[in-house]
C-alpha cells in the first residue's frame, strides 16, 4: 500500500487511479488527517505501508520525523518547482527522495524499490571495541549509540578505525583529511581536531580509545 498525502483531492484521487492501474493499492489523506492517522494507526496498518508519497502542503517538513516514529517505510516528497533550497530542506527533514513533477507512477515505484534495496543491503562496517564505523555515510556508533561529529573529526575517526591495530602519523592524517595538495592549511591544525575528537570519545566511553606516542603517531586498537 502506498500512502498519498496532499490537501488537494484532485491530486490524491489522481494518484489513486494511476497506482491502481499498476495493481498497487493506496490510502489517501489530507495533511491534518494524515498526522492524526500516523499517531493513532494500529501497527498492523502501518506495517502494510510500502511507502509514503508526500505532496506539496504546508508544514510538510514535520512529517518525516512523525513517520519515522512509527514506520521505516520509504518517504518520497513530490516537488512542483525545481528549487534547490527546498529540495535540500526536504532531505534535511528526513525524506528518502525528492522527485520533481510530473513523474510517472512506475518511476515512483522503481524509486521505492531502490530505496528498499539499499536499506536491506548489509552495510559495510568496521568495529573496534565499542566503536563501530560505517562506510555508507551513517554516523559512527560509540558505546551502542550514534555519535554525530563534525566532518573532519568524523573523517579522522574513520581513518583511525580503518587503520586499526597500527599507528598513523600526523602527516598521514592530514593528507587523509585535507588532501596532499592543500597548502593553505597548517599541518598542526590536525592536532586540534584530534584533541576535540578524543575528548568526545572519552566522555562517551569513560576512557580515551586513541593512543598517541611521540614520533610514532596515533592509533586505535594498538598496544
Amino acid at each position: 500500500m502506498i500512502v498519498v498525502v496532499d490537501n488537494r483531492e484532485l491530486v490524491t484521487s489522481g494518484y489513486q487511479s494511476l497506482f491502481a492501474r499498476e495493481g498497487v493499492s493506496t490510502a489517501t489523506f489530507a495533511a491534518d488527517e494524515f498526522r492524526d492517522w500516523v499517531e493513532t494507526a494500529p501497527e498492523a496498518d502501518l506495517s502494510a505501508v510500502e511507502a509514503f508519497l508526500l505532496g506539496d502542503f504546508d508544514d510538510r517538513s514535520v512529517c518525516p520525523r512523525l513517520i519515522r516514529s512509527r514506520s521505516t517505510a520509504p518517504m518520497i516528497a513530490l516537488s512542483e518547482s525545481r528549487n534547490l533550497d527546498g529540495t535540500l530542506d526536504l532531505f534535511a527533514a528526513g525524506v528518502d527522495d525528492v522527485v520533481a513533477k510530473p513523474v510517472h507512477v512506475k518511476e515512483i515505484l522503481a524509486r521505492v524499490g531502490a530505496i528498499r534495496r539499499r536499506e536491506n543491503a548489509e552495510a559495510t562496517k568496521t568495529v573496534v571495541g565499542e566503536i563501530c564505523v560505517y562506510q555508507d555515510g551513517r554516523d559512527a556508533e560509540v558505546a551502542g549509540k550514534a555519535m554525530a561529529l563534525p566532518r573532519r573529526e568524523r573523517r579522522i575517526l574513520e581513518y583511525l578505525v580503518s587503520n586499526r591495530g597500527r599507528r598513523v602519523s600526523k602527516q598521514q592524517l592530514f593528507n587523509a583529511i585535507y588532501g596532499i595538495f592543500d597548502e593553505n592549511v597548517e599541518e598542526n591544525v590536525i592536532e586540534s581536531h584530534i584533541s576535540k575528537l578524543r575528548k568526545k570519545l572519552k566522555m562517551r566511553l569513560g576512557y580515551d580509545p586513541v593512543s598517541s606516542k611521540r614520533y610514532l603517531g596515533y592509533g586505535i586498537g594498538v598496544d
